[in-house]
């Protein structure tokens, strides 16, 4: 639901967001719910840890949920001593021995939110990982996120809430700590209108995608997206196609130096098709580009945890903002010109049709081992098309 009366701050890259939520996580008095995928004990990983003690020392409910597989490597050291401070410590589906590929191995929580005393919220695409913890990156990791004040951080809390004690109940059989979350200060303090959206197995399934589709099928001058793991289902690139052919110019920014090198490989299967559909695609090479974000006619704007691909939006546990204002939505656009700028290789048509034969079959190779994961899922044919008729008629009604 879009709630007006807010104050959003566009963080970029480690370098705005580190010291924006170390300064909140210092400054809180009762509560902390820090939700993440990938927590690393390097210099930005541990400066957030080394916070959260401090906090939980002095008094303050600090909780941490980390994913079992993104986490899997968080030391059992760093574990004990956040725990030896009193924070309260658990893992989404933790890895136990190798990892079976059944439907809910692949469901991960990936994610991350914090919410502060009920008052502030941060949510994006950003793990707790410093920006240069990479194979080899010369430059800091592409990637966003977005501080929240107001009505709609009581949103991210009811969040933060439900994940936290479906965990407790499901894994501890507990239902202790019910009463204690703190009640969401839920006044205005700004003007920015936007909602929070978040994508579970229940009854949030489609929600991140169908805001995209709705502002995509609406778009009357451009859409930019820019997004680390690009590889969309049929109607989302219908909807694109759809797009750039009414006269929308389509701009696309996705990986060019990658840390999954298989993902990357898939999603270059599908360019001839957008090229040859005149949506403009560009490779991002500067550094790894892990942002999940768009623009839409300069009004709609979109920052968080969701790839457009089939795991982040048939699997995981995801949330994103999605922002209805010129100011937010002016100044993510003049970040993404800028990186295209600074590091962006645009993919001619021409070129790319003259491409080996042999790069081709890679992609095409790549691509079908991505879709045998998501049959291995159970979700190969949902993601690409199962559903194609039930889109149109909504979108025609």
């Amino acid at each position: 639901m879009i709630k007006g009366g807010n104050r959003l701050t566009l963080l970029e890259n480690g370098a705005d967001y580190f010291p924006a939520l170390v300064a909140e996580i210092d400054a809180a008095r009762r509560e902390i719910h820090l939700e993440s995928y990938i927590f690393a004990n390097d210099i930005a990983g541990g400066a957030v840890a080394q916070a959260l003690m401090r906090a939980a020392r002095r008094g303050v409910e600090t909780r941490v949920l980390l994913d079992g597989f993104g986490s899997r490597g968080f030391e059992t050291d760093c574990q004990k001593a956040l725990r030896a401070a009193g924070v309260i410590l658990y893992f989404f589906r933790p890895e136990r021995g190798l990892l079976h590929l059944r439907r809910h191995r692949l469901r991960r929580m990936h994610r991350k939110l914090v919410v502060i005393d009920a008052r502030i919220g941060f949510v994006g695409g950003i793990n707790l990982i410093d920006d240069l913890n990479g194979r080899k990156l010369v430059a800091p990791r592409q990637d966003y996120a977005a501080r929240i004040e107001g009505p709609l951080v009581a949103d991210m809390h009811a969040a933060a809430r439900r994940l936290w004690q479906r965990i407790l109940w499901s894994r501890l059989g507990l239902r202790r700590g019910e009463d204690a979350w703190l009640k969401p200060d839920v006044k205005p303090v700004g003007a920015q209108r936007a909602a929070f959206l978040t994508r579970d197995n229940l009854r949030q399934r489609r929600t991140i995608e169908a805001a995209y589709l709705r502002a995509i099928v609406r778009a009357r001058h451009e859409i930019l997206v820019a997004n680390a793991y690009f590889l969309p289902g049929l109607r989302f690139r219908h909807a694109l196609i759809a797009a750039a052919r009414r006269g929308v110019r389509v701009r696309l920014i996705v990986q060019g130096y990658s840390d999954h090198p298989l993902y990357h490989l898939a999603a270059r299967a599908l360019y001839r098709h957008f090229l040859e559909n005149e949506v403009e695609l560009y490779e991002y090479h500067a550094s790894e580009l892990h942002a999940k974000v768009a623009v839409i006619d300069g009004t709609w704007a979109t920052v968080g945890s969701s790839n457009i691909d089939p795991f982040s939006l048939l699997l995981s546990r995801e949330a994103n903002l999605v922002a209805h204002d010129r100011a937010f939505a002016a100044q993510l656009q003049a970040s993404l010109e800028a990186a295209l700028q600074r590091g962006a290789r645009p993919i001619h048509r021409q070129a790319w049709q003259r491409a080996p034969w042999y790069a081709r079959l890679a992609s095409w190779l790549a691509y079908g081992v991505v879709r045998l994961l998501m049959g291995i899922g159970g979700y190969a044919q949902t993601y690409d098309g199962i559903n194609k008729g039930a889109y149109r008629r909504k979108r025609t009604g």
